[in-house]
């Protein structure tokens, strides 16, 4: 779970936290995530520097689906209240970019889920010579990392790593970016030498990231920005399981999504009817692929080795 209170509030608190922002020194500037427009106001100059390289702008005659107003009290603690009818978030305390732009994927995803049929995974997803490859996991267990491995095998191709959209078909999944840029860890350079010159080029944060263009050093071509979706790949990080890669039928590897929250500490409603819809999504989403399970206790280039064996690639 992130390290922040969602609190589900009336109209009229959100639209009163609006209110608060229409005097004194804000920025604004709105983003297109999937088709929804999300409006990001805050005092911070770094906050709107770092939306604008992050997601792909929306043109100011656009009227806002949802918006993501920053503001600090000190009676407040770190929270968000958020009114799922007009799609407004007020973040309250937060000093972190990076659960800034994951609320924004949040509040989209829930309008997208409930009005379009649209879903979305909390993941980084790729297209490898044509085959789409998914990694989910828990925080902390190197699906980021991995995922910047994989982009170093010959004609790939990054659709994102961190969230995605999926259109359920009659055959595989359709899975779609989300940022035009990725929040890297300064320490990627570290794992994987061939991206030192990107970690050179960008400018890092107080938590160590930043935002960072991989066209820079991996091609003009090495992004796109849809792939069909064949192999799931599951990451786990467990020192008391010996075995390092499994095979899994849909079940087990729901069970697993389950009982992880989805892999995805960024939810705006949790309730019942959420929870069900994400359920089934999830269950037609692995029902259409091919599932592996790896167990990251392993070095990452060790790791990046068991993956690649158990996609059949190089």
């Amino acid at each position: 779970m992130a390290s922040y209170r969602v609190n589900l509030v009336s109209t009229l608190e959100a639209s009163s936290a609006y209110d608060r922002c229409r005097n004194g020194q804000f920025f604004s500037a709105k983003g297109d995530i999937y088709g929804v427009c999300v409006k990001l106001i805050t005092s911070s100059k770094t906050n709107i520097e770092m939306w604008t390289d992050n997601f792909a702008p929306m043109g100011e005659g656009i009227r806002s689906h949802a918006m993501i107003i920053v503001l600090d009290d000190p009676e407040r603690g770190v929270e968000v209240d958020y009114d799922p009818v007009t799609s407004i978030a007020v973040l309250y305390n937060f000093d972190y970019y990076g659960w800034i732009k994951s609320i924004a994927l949040a509040v989209a995803t829930d309008i997208l889920e409930d009005s379009h049929n649209i879903f979305a995974v909390h993941g980084a997803a790729l297209d490898l010579d044509g085959i789409g490859v998914s990694l989910i996991a828990p925080s902390k267990t190197g699906k980021t990392t991995q995922s910047w491995g994989l982009l170093r095998v010959d004609n790939a191709h990054l659709i994102t790593d961190d969230w995605f959209f999926v259109r359920l078909t009659e055959g595989r999944p359709r899975v779609f970016g989300s940022e035009k840029n990725c929040y890297i860890d300064a320490d990627i350079g570290d794992v994987w030498d061939e991206y030192k010159p990107l970690v050179n080029q960008t400018h890092f944060d107080n938590k160590g990231r930043g935002i960072a263009n991989v066209r820079w050093v991996m091609g003009p071509d090495s992004v796109v920005t849809t792939v069909s979706m064949r192999n799931v790949v599951l990451l786990k990080r467990d020192k008391n399981d010996s075995e390092t890669v499994r095979k899994l039928n849909v079940d087990d590897a729901l069970d697993y999504l389950v009982s992880n929250d989805f892999c995805n500490p960024h939810q705006m409603i949790r309730d019942e009817r959420k929870m069900k819809i994400r359920t089934e999504f999830f269950r037609r989403y692995l029902s259409n692929c091919e599932i592996f399970m790896i167990n990251t206790v392993k070095s990452a280039e060790e790791t990046q080795d068991l993956i690649r064996e158990a996609l059949g690639i190089q």
